[in-house]
């Protein structure tokens, strides 16, 4: 008997989430033969899990807070769509108490472990001490609730440095902060209680000892309500960004059979000290230098991002346990037995060449990766708004093989057919980190990922309006828009058809009576600035058969063939294909060959774009030489809202200084002084900013007052004195 041939755990389940969670979730529901209903907040109503589910309900505004973040409104979309059970997913309220008790009290089973479970293993404080009475090893650290920075800073020295501090609420590395000296400790503090109030609503903080060097290694495991608890081996999650995840494996390929099998019973331990029931994944911390020594870390009382690892070695479909263990079913699976090796990327929204900070758009191309023993878990669809609400997070690509050298290999290949135009993504970045011979090695650590710095190769995307192929590629994608649009339509008259099927209407073939003139096209870096000049294409004939020439070189013959998602322009005999997006007169073309990194964003000028091109350009050389000082303001350089403010309106600031502090995305964003002046700010704490806004201004300091030189009193004037001659009475 399958799993599959067993009852239905429910007739209709909420998916309390969104983004590629919620389409995941939703594949399983299907497959049991589960009624989906999905939520979505006012930002995701044309969302891919919206399409997919069901039924879906709207829960409120953009703001989490208000939708994905909202007990009430859960529970209340739950009631409305008749759903038996509530599967939150990860993040958002996935190891929320209230929302399980709510869940209770409306008669609705979450899917997820009990309240107890939740409370304990949600206080990183108290889950400490309550597996350290198990028996479970755990670093040293401090840290109880209401503890204040002055008896932290105390209790550090007990602790030892280097040392981390976490807030006790939360998860994900939100607020999580190295510190390596005592002097940096209070500031430190401050940034992390900040964070933790705004993200989990609770400023408590704990410190612990940081190991050097070490290993993140997580277990999986299964507890049903009748005693029954056991592990699916452990992931690998130590290639980490910021304490954010991007690489995942399994298994880890430091651990022997010896030292999986030891883990994994502590990871049972800990499950079992809470009566726990569900999915659930113990996080440890490994020493490199010593696999046998591992310490306890935190519970995540959830499913995991990086959860298909895992069932793609075991074969386990880890949502359908947790919802036959919701259902009260009894675990019945066969003893673990792990096949091949599973990695996992995930490929963000953010943008390498700044700093990985958070990028927004709209994706308007897309192609997925196919293959053997590839899996994409994604809500990417075309036209897609990625906004600043949520988190980064695009997709997940993971790839599965016999060995770990396969896998690493499949998932390379898996990123390179991966293109998400239209918005700046790590996808190079990450192809990047699994070339590296540390990774391909299965030498990792926790760090290792701060050191590889993006590759110029690795900036994605990038523009540029010199590669021949790609420029080809713009003028004709415009050429054959051009045509399409002069073609006649099914329901025009047989005169009008006749016209517009005629070379000497269909424009821009480039008939003219008397001679046969080419289609002229202006290609442009979309980053241009104004008074750049563009690359003059001039296209002949069909885009199936056609003569560019491209700025002042030789006429060459062209064609262009569009399929799933891509084009191939092939020029002078060779072939290239591209990744494509457009809108408007900009077009986005991502090469597909394995070894390119970079799209290229480029625009194609129409009559009044070139004009106003033309307008620009004079202006810009008629404006004379620039000045060269470095400007006054402030710019927002991702939208989000301000957290934090360095220093007052009309206060002396220095150079380097933070002024203001932007959050998007799980990031904090701080905008520095360019130089020392006088601050003027135009924006206040709480204040949603949109990428590029003036944040404040620092103007120069005013030149301190001279005193005007006293005159040279006239010869004879009886009234005149000078300076070195006080007045009668004034003291000498």
């Amino acid at each position: 008997m399958t799993s599959h041939d067993l009852p239905r755990p429910f007739a209709s389940v909420l998916v309390a989430n969104r983004g590629e969670i919620a389409c995941r979730l939703i594949r399983t529901l299907r497959e049991l033969g589960i009624r989906s209903i999905a939520v979505f907040s006012d930002a995701d109503a044309d969302a891919r899990h919206v399409a997919l589910a069901d039924l879906a309900l709207r829960i409120g505004p953009a703001s989490a807070a208000e939708s994905y973040l909202s007990v009430e409104a859960i529970v209340d979309a739950a009631r409305r769509g008749g759903a038996e059970a509530i599967h939150p997913g990860y993040g958002f309220l996935s190891e929320n108490a209230e929302l399980a008790a709510a869940s209770a009290e409306a008669g609705i089973v979450f899917v997820g472990p009990s309240p107890r479970a939740l409370q304990v293993m949600g206080d990183k404080i108290r889950a400490k001490a309550h597996v350290a009475e198990r028996g479970v090893p755990t670093i040293p650290g401090a840290g109880e609730a209401g503890m204040s920075d002055a008896e932290l800073v105390a209790a550090a020295d007990r602790v030892g440095f280097p040392l981390i501090i976490k807030p006790s609420a939360g998860g994900g590395g939100k607020g999580m902060t190295v510190v390596h000296e005592a002097d940096a400790l209070r500031e430190a503090l401050a940034g992390a209680r900040r964070v933790a109030l705004k993200a989990f609503g609770d400023d408590t903080l704990l410190l612990e000892r940081f190991i050097v060097a070490p290993r993140h290694i997580e277990v999986q495991v299964l507890a049903d309500s009748h005693g029954t608890t056991v592990h699916l081996g452990e992931r690998e999650c130590s290639l980490q960004r910021r304490h954010q995840k991007i690489i995942e494996e399994a298994p880890s390929p430091l651990l022997d059979e010896a030292t999986r099998a030891a883990i994994g019973e502590s990871a049972c331990e800990v499950a079992r000290s809470v009566d726990y029931a569900g999915a659930g994944t113990v996080e440890f911390l490994v020493s490199d230098a010593r696999p046998d020594e591992f310490f306890f870390m935190e519970m995540n009382t959830r499913l995991q991002v990086e959860h298909p690892v895992t069932e793609l070695v075991t074969g386990v479909d880890i949502v359908e346990q947790q919802l036959r263990i919701a259902a009260g079913q009894r675990l019945d699976l066969p003893p673990l037995a792990l096949d091949g090796h599973a990695i996992e990327a995930r490929l963000y929204a953010e943008d390498p060449a700044a700093g990985f900070l958070p990028s927004t758009g709209t994706v308007r191309g897309l192609v997925e990766a196919r293959g053997e023993g590839v899996r994409v878990d994604s809500a990417l669809v075309e036209g897609l708004v990625v906004g600043a609400d949520y988190d980064p997070m695009l997709a997940k690509v993971i790839a599965h093989g016999p060995d770990r050298a396969t896998a690493l290999a499949r998932l390379d290949a898996a990123l390179a057919g991966t293109h998400v135009l239209g918005l700046r993504t790590n996808r190079a970045y990450l192809r990047q980190v699994l070339a590296d011979p540390a990774v391909r090695e299965g030498r990792l650590e926790t760090s290792l990922i701060e050191r590889i710095v993006p590759a110029a190769a690795s900036l994605d995307p990038t523009s540029s309006a010199t590669d021949a192929a790609a420029v080809a590629a713009a003028a004709l994608l415009e050429h054959a828009r051009r045509l399409e649009l002069a073609a006649p339509s099914a329901s025009a008259g047989a005169a009008t058809a006749a016209r517009a099927a005629s070379p000497l209407w269909r424009a821009p073939s480039g008939f003219r009576l008397g001679v046969h003139q080419p289609a002229r096209y202006e290609v442009v870096d979309a980053a241009a600035s104004p008074d750049a000049e563009p690359v003059v294409v001039l296209v002949t004939g069909s885009t199936t058969e056609a003569t560019v020439r491209i700025g002042g070189a030789e006429p060459r013959p062209a064609r262009l063939a569009e399929r799933d998602g891509c084009v191939t322009v092939h020029l002078d005999r060779a072939a290239r294909t591209f990744a494509v997006g457009r809108e408007g007169d900009r077009v986005w073309l991502q090469p597909t060959d394995a070894e390119a990194g970079a799209a290229l964003a480029l625009r194609v000028l129409d009559r009044a774009a070139r004009a106003a091109a033309h307008a620009d350009r004079r202006r810009a050389s008629g404006s004379g030489a620039a000045t060269g000082a470095a400007s006054p303001e402030l710019r927002a350089t991702m939208p989000g809202a301000v957290v934090a403010l360095g220093a007052a309106d009309g206060d002396r600031v220095e150079a380097g200084r933070s002024i203001v502090t932007v959050e998007a995305m799980k990031m904090e964003h701080a905008v520095l002084a360019p130089h020392s002046g006088v601050l003027r700010l135009d924006v206040a704490v709480g204040a949603q900013v949109r990428q590029g806004q003036v944040l404040a201004r620092i103007e120069p300091e005013p030149e301190p007052a001279i005193a005007a030189a006293p005159e040279t009193p006239a010869a004879g004037d009886p009234d005149a004195t000078t300076a070195s001659a006080p007045h009668e009475g004034a003291p000498a």
